[in-house]
């Protein structure tokens, strides 16, 4: 049975008119977009040792991919005081979390603006780039400028210098050629690359009998969509020899089917909700358009002073000061 779903306070820091909500709304985003963000993340070795550290993925990982679509969902649809917990809960937990990672000998932070900006920028340009294969195709040049900039205002949630935040199409493929000599293909790089991949799934429990035995066929289609959208390296680091015939034909078979997906807002939460029970209701008011008890946006700024909270990178920049050593 289909969980009630409650109206949130505010749209949060975005809101429908964003840019942000027309290309997170879509059903690639919460589809193939985290997926291939999780996997790609996991190449940053500090952000992959930390994530081993834990154990999470290998252990529970349908429990930390819920988290974290949960986690991304807050900050993008939730209402602003919603979001602010996500990121001060988040804050405490990676606080807990210190070590040296094995392959690098470097100690990492799950905290660290840094890899903080790895994560988000991975997040923010994978989400783009499934959008624009199996959505709608490319924004329009003032939308993709106001995708950029909701981005960098996004990343105030983190420990990240806004600063830091391409403002571009042109500034992302610079930075990702800049950190791509850092990244590291390892064993444990693989390992929870090939369980992102594994545990992509999508529950078809709420269509009909007879359509729900495509199941098989469309968990196939949803790997096979992920490995279409990366890189050749890492492709070739997790084994995969999916060449350019195969991506066409994925491309061309999902595009339609998210287009039917789009269409069925109903739908789409009900499969939400059985996938993703903790993301379901930060996630489903705005898929099913429930407007908020007030209709307004929220500064990140005001969204902090109203909760009585300092701002991440300023609750980072405090703790670094005082223990006496800064990572940036």
């Amino acid at each position: 049975m289909t969980r009630i779903v409650s109206p949130l306070e505010d749209f949060g820091i975005f809101g429908p008119d964003s840019v942000t909500w027309k290309v997170y709304r879509y059903p690639t985003s919460m589809t193939v977009g985290f997926t291939r963000t999780a996997l790609t993340e996991m190449f940053d070795p500090l952000v992959v040792a930390s994530v081993a550290g834990t154990g999470s993925l290998r252990q529970r990982a349908d429990d930390r991919y819920d988290r974290t679509l949960e986690y991304a969902g807050a900050l993008v649809f939730a209402d602003s005081g919603t979001a602010v917990g996500a990121a001060d809960t988040l804050m405490r937990i990676h606080s807990r979390i210190r070590g040296v990672d094995p392959v690098t000998g470097q100690t990492y932070d799950p905290n660290d603006p840094a890899g903080q900006l790895w994560i988000h920028l991975t997040q923010w340009q994978s989400v783009l780039h499934v959008y624009e294969q199996f959505g709608p195709g490319p924004l329009s040049e003032e939308e993709e400028r106001q995708y950029w900039a909701e981005c960098a205002i996004a990343a105030q949630f983190q420990t990240i210098d806004p600063a830091d935040v391409p403002c571009s199409r042109a500034e992302m493929r610079a930075y990702y050629r800049r950190v791509r000599p850092s990244l590291v293909v390892s064993e444990t790089a693989i390992e929870h690359a090939q369980l992102i991949l594994d545990g992509a799934k999508l529950d078809l429990s709420q269509l009909p009998a007879h359509l729900s035995l495509l199941n098989p066929l469309v968990q196939w289609l949803l790997r096979r969509a992920t490995i279409a959208t990366l890189p050749r390296w890492i492709r070739a680091a997790i084994g995969s020899r999916q060449g350019p015939i195969l991506d066409v034909v994925v491309t061309a078979v999902l595009r339609p089917l998210m287009r039917i997906a789009s269409r069925r807002p109903q739908l789409l939460a009900q499969m939400l909700e059985k996938s993703s029970p903790r993301a379901y209701p930060v996630i489903a008011p705005a898929i099913l358009d429930i407007a908020p008890t007030t209709p307004e946006t929220v500064s990140v700024q005001n969204a902090f002073r109203r909760a009585g909270r300092p701002l991440p990178r300023e609750q980072y920049m405090t703790l670094v000061s005082d223990s006496g050593s800064l990572t940036t």
